[in-house]
C-alpha cells in the first residue's frame, strides 16, 4: 500500500474530512478481546459492543475487527450477520484514536495516519500503533503518514474548515508538546482545518485529558451541541458552562457564529467501584439514518435524547447503555464515538 511520509515530502493536494453527518461507507468498530484491559470481564463491554453493532446495522455496513480465535468465535455467535468481520491485532478497541482518519487527498480517498503515544504514555498497549494501518489495508484505502501525535477523539470537524478541540489535550507537554500556534499550523496541513476553535479542559477523570468528543459535537453547519450541568454535586459544572461561553463567543471556518445548543448532561456518574466518571451523552455516533447515544440510567436522559432528536430530524436517535464501557479503574474510560471510526462514501 502506498505511504506518503510527511517529515520527507509536503502532501500539495487539498485534504477534506467529511462531517460525520456525510453518506458513510461503513462504520469501523472493535470487539473487546483483551482480558486485562477490561478486569477481567470481557461480557460486560461486549454487551454494549453488540448493542451499538446491531443499531448501527439496520442502516449500512459495520465491520468488526476481532482479535483472535476466541474474540471471533464470540462476535460470530452474538452478532450472526450484523457485521463484516476481520481479524486484526490491536490493543484494546477504541479506534477513534487507534485508526486512521478516513479523508479525500486531492479527491480521493485517503487513510491520515498519526503517531499514537498511548494517549500521553498512560495505556501503552502492543498493537495500538499498527492497527491504524491494518484497518486502510482492509479498506483498501492509502494511507498518508504524520509525524506527530494525534487522536481522533481529540479533534471535531464540520466538513467545512473548522475544527473543535481541547487545549488540555493538544497541548500538553505529553503529546508533542506544541504551542497553540504549532498545533494550528499542523491541523491546517493534515486536516484541511482554517479554524480551529479552541476550548481549556475536559471532564473530571478523563483517561485521555480532556478528548473534545466528550464535550462539544458538530450536528449540523454551524450548529454545536454541548452540556448544561445537572444537579447541585456535578463536578463538571464550571467546565461545561466555560465550555458554552467558549463556543458562543467563536465562528467557523466561513466566518458564520456558531449557534449553540445545550442538552443536559449526566451529573455526578458513579461506576461500579464507585469513582466519579466522564459519563458524557456527547460520545454519540453518527451514522447513516441513526445516531447511537451513550444513556447511563440518569433522570435527565429522556431530556438529552428528546433533544437531539430534534436535532438530527432525519435520523433515528437511539439511546443505548455504555456503562461497561466506561468501565471502571484503568479499564474502559470511553464510549460509542470512541471505539468508532466511520469511513465516508468516495
Amino acid at each position: 500500500m502506498p505511504v506518503l511520509s510527511l517529515a520527507r515530502e509536503r502532501v500539495i493536494e487539498a485534504i477534506e474530512i467529511p462531517a460525520e453527518w456525510a453518506p458513510q461507507k461503513a462504520v469501523w468498530t472493535a470487539w473487546p478481546a483483551n482480558l486485562s484491559e477490561w478486569n477481567g470481564d470481557l461480557e460486560t463491554p461486549r454487551r454494549d459492543v453488540a448493542a451499538l453493532v446491531c443499531a448501527l446495522a439496520d442502516c449500512g455496513l459495520v465491520r468488526l475487527l476481532v482479535n483472535g480465535a476466541e474474540a471471533e468465535a464470540s462476535a460470530r455467535k452474538r452478532l450472526g450477520g450484523a457485521a463484516e468481520i476481520h481479524q486484526a491485532r490491536y490493543g484494546d478497541i477504541w479506534l477513534r484514536d487507534t485508526g486512521p482518519i478516513f479523508a479525500r487527498a486531492g479527491g480521493k480517498p485517503a487513510a491520515l495516519r498519526f503517531k499514537n503515544n498511548a494517549w500521553g504514555g498512560k495505556f501503552d498497549l502492543p498493537d495500538d500503533a499498527t492497527v491504524g494501518g491494518e484497518i486502510a489495508a482492509l479498506a483498501g484505502v492509502p494511507e498518508r503518514q504524520f509525524d506527530f501525535v494525534l487522536e481522533g477523539g481529540a479533534i471535531e470537524h464540520d466538513g467545512a474548515g473548522t475544527v473543535l478541540t481541547t487545549a488540555q489535550t493538544l497541548l500538553n507537554a505529553n503529546r508533542n508538546n506544541w504551542r497553540k500556534e504549532d498545533a494550528e499550523a499542523a491541523l491546517a496541513e493534515a486536516l484541511g482545518a482554517s479554524q480551529v476553535v479552541w476550548i481549556d479542559e475536559g471532564l473530571a477523570n478523563d483517561h485521555t485529558d480532556g478528548h473534545i468528543d466528550n464535550l462539544a459535537r458538530f450536528v449540523a453547519p454551524g450548529l454545536v451541541v454541548c452540556q448544561a450541568p445537572v444537579g447541585e454535586d456535578d463536578p463538571n459544572a464550571g467546565v461545561l458552562n466555560a465550555i458554552a461561553r467558549t463556543l458562543s463567543e467563536a465562528s467557523d471556518a466561513g466566518g458564520r457564529k456558531l449557534e449553540i445548543v445545550r442538552i443536559p448532561g449526566v451529573g455526578r456518574y458513579r461506576n461500579a467501584a464507585g469513582e466519579t466518571s466522564p459519563a458524557s451523552h456527547m460520545n454519540f455516533i453518527v451514522a447513516n439514518g441513526v445516531v447511537a447515544v451513550p444513556v447511563y440510567g440518569t433522570q435527565s436522559q429522556d431530556a438529552a435524547l428528546g433533544m437531539l432528536r430534534e436535532l438530527f430530524p432525519g435520523r433515528k436517535v437511539i439511546g443505548l447503555p455504555s456503562q461497561g464501557l466506561l468501565g471502571h479503574g484503568d479499564a474502559g474510560g470511553g464510549s460509542f464515538h470512541c471505539i468508532t471510526q466511520q469511513e465516508p462514501l468516495p
